[in-house]
């Protein structure tokens, strides 16, 4: 089938690399001229592991193409999914504009009949919205459909290729059995498309997110709680999710939730339900205590230092909002560099994927290092921001001959507490006893 794809962002490239896997003739659209001439050879914009294999095999194979040219891949096209960016405005509202004007345009463009798919993260009428626009410029017959994407980041190759599911919000018949062709190569391998309205569909993607940002969130209050009467979170972590209604994944308690997704999407269904009356306590609460939580160390790293850092050299392992990724939208690493600046602090971080991301943002306002390990030189405390694989397992003396002072703030427990001690580190994570040497 031909495809095309509006956007070449994170969830554009992945969903039309993985298309094109499938077989089908995919052509990717995206305004930035720099970009797709950067794409037609061979160029990936974003770091995702695994993908640069898939994306540049399937442009040898002459199925994955990249254009500016939106009219072009529309008259080659039955399908079109949209890609593109809903940023939260000030009030945390999705931002549709980008959505509607591609709408507008395929109204205007299209000569025959097209399944437009919606595959941005919009609010609930998203669909209907974008009906009404198409259908104000052209008597051409058409479909749109909701068709939400769920890829985690660092694993957005294995997720699209074998997704738990793929949830498709369409009322039309014709629309239906066209995006079942589209996945049958999942649906044979029993991987289930589950079918619903379009209302129901965009609503799914927003309390997924929301649903796993809540479950962050209360294990992190877990994680504080624990730290008051002295239990170890990451015996009750396994206590919990060894209850199968519960399960073991996002109990990991840290510095709080980033990135593009769940931040946005929490604070777009809060506004949502401002919109209808109704109002999300839970996620109001769950925002609340995440903007806490991703600076909770910030205070103990003060109070380790009498109450003062000014002056300290504070080293940051980590920058990305999560490993495995160069994104650092929301990244709690940005959150606490910024607040240990306003206290006098000054920082040296690396990170060998995000490092140019953050310069974009922070330009010389902190120091890179060139490895982990020249981070530490002269260091006063080390706080892990990122659970990024080369930290897991470091070389302790190392490190301690490097830093001034032994001491570690882990915002992601990424060591069992003998190590530490064992190594004779000061050695603060998050809900389990403090290590002091």
């Amino acid at each position: 089938m031909n495809i095309t794809i509006v956007g070449t962002g994170y969830v554009g490239l992945v969903t039309g690399t993985t298309l094109a896997e499938l077989g089908n003739s995919v052509y990717c659209v995206d305004i930035d001229e720099k970009k797709v001439e950067g794409m037609k050879n061979g160029i990936v914009p974003i770091y995702e592991p695994n993908l640069e294999e898939m994306f540049l095999r399937n442009i040898q194979a002459e199925r994955l193409f990249f254009t500016t040219d939106l009219k072009k891949a529309l008259d080659k096209s039955e399908v079109v999914y949209l890609a593109l960016p809903t940023p939260p405005g000030e009030d945390g509202s999705a931002d549709l504009s980008y959505v509607l004007r591609v709408a507008h345009d395929i109204g205007e463009m299209m000569t025959d009949y097209k399944v437009i798919v919606n595959k941005s993260t919009v609010p609930v009428g998203t669909a209907d919205r974008v009906r009404e626009v198409i259908a104000s410029k052209t008597d051409i017959p058409f479909d749109v459909v909701s068709n939400p994407e769920f890829l985690r980041e660092g694993f957005a190759v294995e997720d699209s290729m074998n997704p738990s599911r793929v949830v498709v919000g369409a009322s039309s018949e014709k629309a239906k059995n066209i995006m079942a062709t589209i996945y049958q190569p999942f649906t044979n391998t029993g991987i289930p498309i589950i079918f619903m309205d379009e209302k129901s569909s965009e609503l799914t993607k927003y309390a997924a997110n929301s649903f796993l940002a809540v479950k962050i969130t209360f294990m992190n209050e877990i994680a504080n709680y624990c730290e008051k009467v002295g239990a170890d979170v990451d015996k009750v972590r396994l206590g919990m999710g060894s209850d199968d209604r519960i399960g073991h994944r996002f109990l990991f308690p840290g510095i709080g939730y980033g990135g593009s997704c769940f931040p946005k999407d929490v604070k777009a269904l809060i506004n949502s339900g401002k919109q209808d009356d109704f109002e999300f306590q839970i996620l109001k609460a769950t925002e609340n205590v995440n903007s806490h939580q991703k600076v909770i160390l910030v205070s103990e790293i003060e109070n380790y230092f009498g109450g003062s850092i000014e002056g300290k050299t504070i080293a940051i392992w980590g920058l990305a909002f999560k490993a495995n990724t160069d994104d650092i939208r929301e990244a709690s690493s940005l959150d606490n560099i910024r607040l240990l600046l306003e206290k006098g602090a000054r920082i040296v971080a690396y990170d060998a994927v995000a490092e140019n991301n953050v310069r974009k943002i922070l330009g010389d306002k902190i120091q890179y290092a060139k490895s982990m390990y020249e981070a530490l030189d002269g260091a006063d405390a080390l706080l892990i921001a990122t659970e990024w694989s080369e930290f897991k397992n470091p070389n302790f003396e190392l490190m301690a001959k490097r830093m001034n002072s032994k001491t570690i703030f882990d915002g992601r427990n990424m060591y069992p507490l003998d190590i530490p001690a064992q190594n004779g580190f000061y050695y603060k994570s998050i809900g389990r006893k403090t290590i002091v040497n």
